[in-house]
C-alpha cells in the first residue's frame, strides 16, 4: 500500500443513522466508502468495489450478516478480504455459524465510539494511529 492510496471501506448496516455517522468518519478519515443497508446489496456492492475492508453488521432485514459473510467466503473474489462484525449482538448470542467465517474481529457498537472503531480499522489494515 502506497502512501498516498486512499483506502475503500464497505459498511453493511441497516440503521440509517448508524450508517450515516459511520460513513461520515470514516470519510473525515480518508477512507473511501460505499455503504449498503442489508446483505443483498452489501454482496453487489463488495464485488464491485473490492474494497480494502467490510464493516458488516448482524441483524438486518432480507439477508443477514452471517448469512452475507458466508456467500461471501464461498467466492473466491471474497475470500480474503478482511471483515470486521460491527453490531450490538454480543458475542454469546452470535450466531454459531459465525465461529467458522473468518472475521478479523468483533466490536459491540455500544463498547466502543466511532473514534475507537477507525482506530481498530487502522490496526486491522496496518496502518499508522492517526494524530
Amino acid at each position: 500500500m502506497s502512501r498516498g492510496e486512499i483506502l475503500q471501506i464497505v459498511i453493511v448496516e441497516d440503521e440509517v443513522s448508524i450508517l450515516q455517522l459511520y460513513q461520515t468518519k470514516f470519510e473525515l478519515e480518508g477512507f473511501k466508502v460505499s455503504t449498503a443497508m442489508n446483505g443483498r446489496d452489501g454482496l453487489k456492492i463488495i464485488k464491485s468495489t473490492m474494497p480494502d475492508l467490510v464493516l458488516l453488521d448482524l441483524r438486518m432485514p432480507g439477508m443477514q450478516g452471517d448469512e452475507m459473510l458466508a456467500r461471501l467466503r464461498e467466492e473466491e473474489w471474497g475470500a480474503n478480504i478482511r471483515v470486521i462484525i460491527l453490531t450490538n449482538i454480543s458475542r454469546n448470542e452470535a450466531p454459531p455459524s459465525l465461529r467458522f467465517l473468518a472475521v478479523d474481529r468483533y466490536i459491540v457498537k455500544a463498547h466502543y465510539t466511532p473514534t475507537q472503531v477507525v482506530e481498530v480499522v487502522r490496526e486491522v489494515l496496518h496502518l499508522p494511529k492517526h494524530g
